[in-house]
């Protein structure tokens, strides 16, 4: 009886953290879109405890905010809406997964999950996201029906996860995705051909500033 009941203890953590990794990493399923004529820019976790805290090195930093600043000018210039998607962990297992694996960062409540100084009045919205899928709450897509807006210009952090995860569920509802790939950090540089060819096999297809405001798609 022992027995069992220390393996219980041992095999429910587990189970549990388990759970919680398989929330943050599920990509969510949505209604397919109607025809929209309009395009937004979104911002991904760019926010002060990934930016000042990850594992981003001073180069690629200097890159993503040059390039986060000439991708909003543009669109702005355009009339395109700018929305930022801030993480917070906050379901229990997710916590427990944070805490566990990632320090707790961005648990829900605890500091810096603000968007970070650079980043700080770009944006004309801004939304909490749970997991690493940015449509995974429900609140993004009746913003962007309200924008009439069908087409996305994905930038922020992280390249391989929380960034491939909200283009993935973008593309399943049927929106144009330009990942603009001067804008993306990725902590793990040798993932990022594999994740952008993954993407771009989906339908995506990738851009910089340089294409300006109409031609990133």
């Amino acid at each position: 009886m022992i027995a069992w009941v220390l393996a219980g203890l041992i095999t429910l953590p587990i189970l549990w953290l388990g759970f919680g990794i398989w929330q943050i990493g599920r990509v969510s399923a949505g209604a397919r879109i109607p025809e929209r004529s309009g395009t937004a820019v979104l911002m991904i976790d760019l926010q002060t405890v990934f930016w000042r805290d990850g594992p981003y090195g001073a180069a690629d930093k200097a890159r993503i905010e040059a390039a986060v600043r000439a991708h909003v000018a543009a669109a702005k210039r355009a009339g395109y809406p700018i929305i930022a998607l801030r993480q917070e962990w906050s379901q229990p297992a997710t916590r427990a997964v944070a805490r566990v694996m990632m320090r707790g960062k961005a648990i829900a409540g605890t500091p810096g999950t603000e968007l970070a100084a650079p980043f700080q009045g770009l944006a004309d919205h801004e939304l909490v996201k749970r997991v690493q899928d940015g449509f995974e709450t429900g609140a993004l897509d009746p913003l962007l029906a309200d924008l009439d807006v069908g087409q996305l210009r994905i930038m922020g952090l992280d390249g391989e996860y929380c960034v491939a995860r909200t283009a993935i569920a973008a593309l399943a509802r049927g929106y144009e995705v330009a990942l603009c790939v001067d804008a993306i950090a990725t902590a793990r540089p040798g993932k990022q051909d594999a994740v952008l060819a993954r993407l771009t096999a989906m339908g995506a297809t990738v851009c910089d500033a340089s294409a300006g405001a109409r031609g990133c798609r």
